[in-house]
């Protein structure tokens, strides 16, 4: 079984949160804060990202879960409530499919597209990797790690210069990036409306890089974030944080 990296801190009921494409378990340090008083936190870094090793073979969303499923009998967890972004979202639902989450929360969540997505050539992560050795000083001009993170940040000017490198770097340097960013541009999550557990979508506002489903089951949440970006982590910590601590609390919501 691939190793899992992980940092754990908190206290209450498990939350495992699930980085995206090109992130690795750092992309959570805004909202650690607001979440640990109330949630045992522990921030994975997903196989091919970050400090964790690629999978053998196919590093597919339900493969990569299955990865973080070992990490979850490692530590004993059954069910915990699980969050992602992004991929990470994706994996959230599959490993609510295998059986393995009590509640998933999956903002800007890659894979609910109605089919598969063309190929895409990587030229910024290309370009990340050739500008590298600069990243550090570079990320210090406010304009500069502006044009760096408007992609994917909505208010790039909440970024430190130390978390924008490192950001830059997490996506140059991940070993396991092409080959899952190539499995997951060549499938699609179907089952959403199978899932027996509490779910909630989350959308970023100004998300220039997943779309809002049009028809999402009746029996799952719909959340929006004003003001946010598809990494809404800086953009608004104490609303994503909101959003985690109420969708993994949808299940005592639904008990009752």
């Amino acid at each position: 079984m691939t190793p899992v990296a992980y940092d754990r801190g908190g206290r209450g009921e498990p939350l495992v949160l699930l980085h995206p494409l090109g992130g690795d378990r750092h992309v959570w340090r805004p909202v650690r804060g607001l979440l640990e008083p109330h949630r045992d936190v522990i921030a994975v870094d997903l196989p091919g990202f970050g400090a964790s090793p690629p999978v053998t073979g196919s590093a597919a969303p339900d493969d990569l879960a299955a990865a973080v499923g070992g990490l979850l009998d490692d530590l004993a967890l059954d069910r915990p409530h699980v969050a992602g972004n992004s991929l990470g979202a994706w994996v959230a639902l599959a490993l609510a499919q295998q059986g393995r989450a009590a509640t998933v929360t999956a903002i800007a969540p890659a894979g609910l597209w109605s089919r598969p997505l063309p190929p895409k050539p990587e030229v910024a992560r290309t370009a990340a990797r050739l500008l590298r050795p600069l990243v550090g000083p570079a990320l210090h001009v406010e304009s500069l790690r502006r044009a760096a993170l408007l992609g994917v940040v909505a208010r790039p000017e909440n970024v430190p210069a130390a978390d924008a490198a490192r950001l830059v770097r997490a996506y140059a340097d991940a070993p396991g990036f092409t080959a899952a960013n190539r499995a997951m541009r060549a499938g699609t999550f179907t089952a959403l409306a199978d899932l027996d557990v509490p779910v909630t979508l989350v959308w970023p506002e100004h998300d220039r890089l997943v779309a809002r489903v049009r028809h999402a089951p009746a029996h799952v949440r719909q959340v929006t974030l004003p003001g946010c970006g598809h990494v809404p982590m800086w953009d608004d910590p104490p609303a994503v944080a909101e959003a985690l601590l109420d969708g993994s609390a949808a299940g005592e919501t639904v008990a009752a």
